[in-house]
């Protein structure tokens, strides 16, 4: 709760993102056998994309903050790591600015949209390997069993070719409704385990049943059935080594000048909605004698209901959370 209430300080009054990055199967066989080594590489990788794609002037020329959440399980428990990042909808700008803002601004993403997942994936892609590759040549990686032979120079490039031609999943999940929303979903999901009890079904001296969404099949709600050591066999693939931290933060929410880049933030939010125009100022068919608010038809007066949601794509997508 003292986590989550520090949480709850930082939030900023700005849309917030939630951009997941999944590892390829071929690669989560690696991670498996090297968590350490490799999840250190994903989050050095989707820190590194994200933080470089936001201060591209093409996208946003922004330091963002960013929270990055490990995940290594899927529905059925299976191995799936992936990253979660919550972002703030903005950031502060890496050019001067005037200089009662503090020499900088703050920069706000276009609504609805934080930055291109394609070339978020591309770049993710290529950080990883290239860290990835880094970390063979310093031998800090090892292979057993099935993967023994990764450890021969000429099969680990056989391997880094296959999933670099491949595409990697980057998925931009809608933007959260506000502040509370974000608060709510780090309560959900920062600190939780592979699988919460409100899942299980059942449970006998053999075997042990849960319930799970088949998200191949529409997201059909099934129930599965593990013999007790193969349940524990899938809950234990997801213990991290001691002392790996599965949270971590970067940009201007990294530890050790979050306080006071938040308070740069807020301040030049505060700027910014006060130099917005008054929202009374007439427009110009109003200033010419057309009544906006008038229906053209019968000349009774409309009521406004609400602004028309954004139209969804019609394809659906080919991620799902499953966390």
């Amino acid at each position: 709760m003292e986590w989550l209430a520090a949480r709850q300080a930082e939030l900023l009054p700005v849309p917030y993102f939630h951009v997941v990055f999944t590892l390829p199967a071929a690669i989560a066989e690696i991670a498996y056998q090297n968590k350490a080594a490799v999840y250190t590489v994903l989050f050095k990788a989707v820190a590194a994309t994200l933080r470089t794609i936001a201060a591209d002037p093409k996208h946003l020329g922004a330091e963002i903050g960013i929270v990055a959440v490990l995940h290594t399980w899927g529905q059925n428990l299976h191995h799936h790591p992936h990253l979660h990042c919550v972002v703030p909808g903005g950031g502060l700008s890496l050019k001067p600015a005037p200089a009662e803002a503090g020499g900088t601004r703050w920069i706000a993403c276009r609504p609805g949209f934080f930055l291109p997942v394609r070339v978020l994936s591309r770049l993710f892609r290529r950080l990883f390997l290239e860290d990835l590759q880094a970390a063979f040549d310093a031998s800090d990686l090892s292979f057993f069993g099935d993967l023994a032979e990764l450890a021969q120079k000429a099969a680990f490039a056989r391997r880094l070719a296959e999933v670099r031609r491949g595409e990697w999943v980057v998925y931009a999940k809608p933007p959260f409704g506000g502040p509370e929303q974000v608060l709510a979903y780090l309560g959900r999901y920062t600190h939780r385990v592979a699988i919460s009890n409100s899942r299980l079904v059942s449970l006998t001296d053999d075997s042990i049943a849960f319930r799970w969404k088949d998200y191949r099949h529409h997201d059909k709600a099934k129930v599965m059935t593990l013999a007790a050591f193969e349940f524990i066999r899938r809950f234990l693939l997801h213990t991290l080594p001691d002392g790996f931290h599965r949270i971590r933060h970067y940009g201007f929410l990294a530890n050790g000048h979050r306080a006071e880049k938040l308070a740069l933030c807020r301040k030049l939010l505060t700027l910014a909605t006060s130099a917005k125009p008054s929202q009374t100022v007439r427009q110009p068919r109003e200033k010419a004698g057309i009544v906006l608010n008038s229906c053209p038809c019968c000349g009774g007066t409309m009521i406004e209901l609400g602004p028309l949601p954004r139209s969804m794509p019609c394809h659906p997508s080919v991620w799902h959370d499953s966390s």
